[in-house]
């Protein structure tokens, strides 16, 4: 009877090592998966104009306006650089450098904004806000026409969701 007992003492004491062992074994970083194509690859083309950047801002101020929202709305082309901006009345003032900050990291990573703020928010990799000049907030969305990106609408002065709707009625005009 000892002689079963310790067997099955050992074999507990084996088996809790091996689960322990096993539990503490590091889970697989997913920033370890090797994409087959490369993601956010959109070819860079010939810069918005200002006709059409008025056109995506007056876009996105209607649908603000629509809202009772007051926002900042600005438009860069494909090289980062301004190349209009509106500021409607009672806009919170902070918001002007932000909105372009969001367009700025919409065009330079070719991806809308909300990547970051997804990717330090719910994956936890803080390491995004290592890399330069990325801002972690929704609202930035690149323009994209005939498959080029043109340019991007950045959108500041709500919360984070409402500048998102804003930016992406703005889009809309461009990315269809």
């Amino acid at each position: 009877m000892k002689i079963l007992a310790l067997t099955a003492a050992i074999l507990g004491g084996v088996l809790f090592a091996a689960g322990a062992a096993s539990a503490q074994q590091p889970a697989p970083n997913p920033l370890d998966i090797i994409p087959e194509k490369m993601p956010f690859s959109t070819p860079y083309g010939a810069p918005i104009t200002l006709e059409r950047a008025l056109v995506v801002i007056h876009a996105a101020i209607a649908e603000s306006t629509k809202r009772g929202w007051q926002m900042n709305v600005t438009v860069l082309d494909s090289g980062g650089n301004l190349v209009a901006f509106e500021r409607m009345d009672g806009a919170q003032l902070a918001s002007i450098s932000i909105a372009e900050h969001k367009a700025r990291v919409a065009v330079r990573y070719r991806r809308p904004s909300r990547v970051f703020e997804d990717a330090i928010q719910k994956l936890g990799y803080n390491y995004i806000m290592t890399l330069d000049d990325v801002i972690g907030s929704r609202g930035g969305i690149p323009l994209i026409e005939n498959g080029r990106l043109i340019g991007a609408i950045g959108v500041s002065g709500g919360t984070g969701s409402q500048d998102e709707v804003v930016a992406t009625a703005g889009a809309a005009v461009v990315n269809k």
